[in-house]
């Protein structure tokens, strides 16, 4: 049973992760980028015999400084075995290097009990340094619903509000749609760069979960919408991305095809979208919502 003060006041120690160019474009090929060995926006990622490359995509900020399942301590009060990604969202505020050093800094900053039976959420920030500057790169938001946890504030009342609902995007014709088919061996790529949940790699952890075969992370769905709006209003540079949220509403099978369905926003750079597993026809990212520079 979560107790809300001990898991508010979770402490994290700091992170240091140092990385390389290497690392980098690891994490850009486990995005699948490289598929057309002749587009010079995806080699910019994927290749460094040029000066100056490889570039870093900034949605690597959710893999550099991992805390690793530190919901796993029985001390969190967290049934680990029913937890699943909610929720996801960066703040760029500097463009990520392609090689150097970090600086992570983690903090829980809401629990919420949705009701005996409905589980709660659990969401912390990750704020990411240069290690050698101190400048602050980018903030990572986490939420985590946590399905066997509800009703845990019945006995204190202990419990922060819920935040509004994220809006949906809109349903006519889309102002941009792209389709990437994801590899088969994809989970097996992203869990490299970080995860090493077996629920990704191996059948029978899979099989126990209720699922035919290992899934894709979510963070990789997460990080193929970045590249995704990256190609489609950023032209492919990776500082104009913004923000990156996204709300996860099904996992995806390695192999499948996403199609993503953008709509141009109100303000200048907001991009609303979808990500939809075309062979079944299955919503696997929602209330998707970017804002990208020009």
């Amino acid at each position: 049973m979560i107790d809300y003060d001990t898991l508010k006041n979770w402490v994290f120690p700091p992170i240091e992760h140092r990385y390389t160019a290497d690392d980098s474009m690891r994490y850009a090929l486990a995005l699948g980028l490289g598929d057309d060995p002749m587009d010079p926006l995806q080699l910019q990622f994927v290749n460094d015999t040029n000066p100056g490359l490889p570039l870093a995509l900034p949605t690597m900020a959710v893999v550099l400084g991992f805390p690793g399942s530190w919901m796993q301590d029985p001390a969190t009060g967290i049934d680990f075995t029913k937890i699943v990604h909610g929720e996801e969202e960066i703040t760029l505020h500097a463009l990520l290097p392609a090689a150097g050093a970090v600086r992570a800094e983690h903090r829980v900053v809401s629990i919420v009990d949705k009701g005996e039976g409905r589980g709660a959420t659990v969401t912390y920030d990750k704020a990411l340094y240069d290690a050698a500057t101190g400048q602050l790169l980018a903030t990572v938001r986490h939420t985590t619903f946590a399905r066997g946890n509800g009703g845990f504030s019945a006995s204190d009342g202990k419990t922060d509000s819920a935040p509004p609902a994220p809006p949906k995007p809109p349903t006519g014709t889309p102002d941009q749609v792209l389709e990437i088919r994801t590899l088969p061996q994809q989970a097996l790529l992203y869990r490299l760069c970080a995860d090493r949940n077996p629920l990704h790699s191996d059948p029978a952890t899979a099989q126990a979960a209720g699922f035919a075969r290992p899934i894709l992370h979510g963070l990789c769905t997460y990080g193929i919408a970045g590249r995704t709006l990256l190609t489609a209003w950023g032209g492919g540079r990776p500082e104009t991305l913004k923000t990156l949220f996204a709300r996860f509403s099904s996992p995806v099978m390695p192999g499948e095809t996403l199609r993503f369905e953008m709509y141009r926003g109100a303000a200048a750079g907001e991009v609303a979208f979808r990500t939809i597993a075309v062979e079944r026809g299955v919503t696997v990212l929602d209330c998707g919502r970017a804002v990208l520079a020009s």
